[in-house]
């Protein structure tokens, strides 16, 4: 076995994954994020991820900051609709002290109120450039569209007027409430033997006091279709079109991401790409995304063009899709497509970081880890007509929704 589990008695999982180098990744997730916020507290979720680099009960922000990269270490975080993951990547003979920094962060920051004054300006600012970026929050506005302003749907950074009235106690509450110990999975990859791994492990997170609380996930509002126009002070039209799709624990998964790859997927010989860009010098940007949450997805085509060309790459784009619904794919196409997408996938593990992360996930969602022989099985298992299906109810004109931010 290419991993293991390991289990503490508070509810806290590790995975580890041996392999031989030098470096070491690890992280911490916590099932928790920007879907978890109440109405009137959006936005701390992301807030607490900034605060966890400031002051603990036994170190300054300095120390944080510092603790790691003395060693030429890295150490970052980000949050997502459902988590939240702090990771750092070091030297094979240091990870002791990345454990030691993630458990204290993690269990024992204090949020002084001048570093939470500080971090809001941080956080504001950064709404500002978010903003600015058209390609990038037209994707928020669609997902409070489709999701109806439900967990789901709201910005991870969250609302200004909610993020500037955010107290130590608003902070508190949500960790307490959501950073439940058997809700947390550490992940490790590097050159060690499993007793040192899981030594250290009990070493530093078996004294965490367990927390078990129940919690129940706000169930997801789905819009019904829609398409919505809106003017924004921008150059350029940006353009999004989808739908709501399967969950990660939908058999139906694997055909969509299958189909998305071919659609809109990573490289430059994508379906979208070659008919719109590459044909008639159609958007310069144009790519298809799913995004798998614990209850539901979202299928999203997104592309980036000049007013005037817009009508004919929406054109081109239904085109497409309506091919992908009525004539489906052949055989040979099919292969051509398993084959690069397993390619794809075997690659982006040589990226150790986000390989353990997902190992992490994986454990988090199904409480063991989804091997790479696995998933090849369940690619080689979809079926031309599994695609035609998926594209007919995917694709169904009555649940697609659109959103286009076009010049004033």
């Amino acid at each position: 076995m290419e991993y293991e589990i390991i289990r503490l008695d508070n509810g806290i999982r590790a995975v580890f994954h041996r392999q031989i180098s030098p470096i070491t990744h690890t992280c911490l997730v916590v099932n928790a994020g920007s879907r978890d916020e109440e109405p009137g507290k959006y936005g701390v979720a992301h807030f607490i991820e900034h605060l966890l680099f400031k002051q603990t009960e036994r170190r300054s922000t300095q120390q944080i900051l510092n603790y790691l990269e003395a060693v030429g270490g890295d150490l970052n975080a980000y949050t997502t609709k459902e988590y939240t993951c702090v990771h750092a990547s070091i030297l094979k003979p240091h990870l002791n002290k990345a454990l030691d920094l993630f458990e204290d962060i993690i269990f024992h920051s204090t949020f002084p109120p001048d570093e939470m004054e500080k971090e809001k300006g941080v956080i504001v600012d950064e709404m500002a450039s978010y903003r600015d970026n058209p390609e990038e929050s037209i994707m928020d506005d669609y997902e409070d569209l489709i999701f109806n302003r439900s967990g789901l749907g709201h910005n991870i950074l969250g609302l200004e007027k909610d993020l500037l009235a955010f107290t130590k106690e608003d902070v508190q509450q949500f960790i307490h409430q959501n950073y439940q110990t058997d809700e947390i999975v550490i992940g490790i990859t590097g050159d060690y033997e499993l007793k040192t791994v899981e030594k250290m492990l009990r070493r530093y997170f078996e004294p965490v006091k367990e927390n078990k609380l129940m919690r129940t996930r706000q169930e997801v509002a789905v819009n019904v279709a829609a398409h919505i126009e809106l003017k924004k002070p921008i150059n350029q039209v940006h353009y999004m079109l989808g739908a709501p799709a399967y969950s990660i624990r939908d058999d139906r998964k694997t055909g969509l991401l299958l189909l998305n790859n071919m659609l809109g997927g990573f490289g430059m010989t994508s379906i979208l790409n070659l008919a719109v860009r590459e044909k008639y010098g159609i958007a310069y940007t144009i790519e298809s995304n799913y995004t798998l949450f614990t209850d539901t997805g979202l299928f999203t085509i997104y592309l980036g063009t000049d007013e005037e060309k817009v009508k004919r790459a929406k054109k081109l784009v239904f085109r497409e899709l309506d091919k992908m619904k009525t004539k489906g794919i052949s055989e040979n196409q099919l292969q051509k497509a398993k084959h690069k997408f397993k390619g794809q996938i075997a690659l982006a593990e040589e990226n150790r970081m986000s390989m353990i992360i997902a190992e992490a996930k994986n454990v988090m969602d199904y409480d063991r880890v989804v091997t790479l022989h696995e998933v090849f099985e369940k690619i080689d298992a979809v079926s031309a007509s599994d695609l035609l299906s998926t594209a007919q109810d995917i694709f169904d004109d009555k649940k697609l929704t659109s959103l286009a931010f076009v010049p004033e």
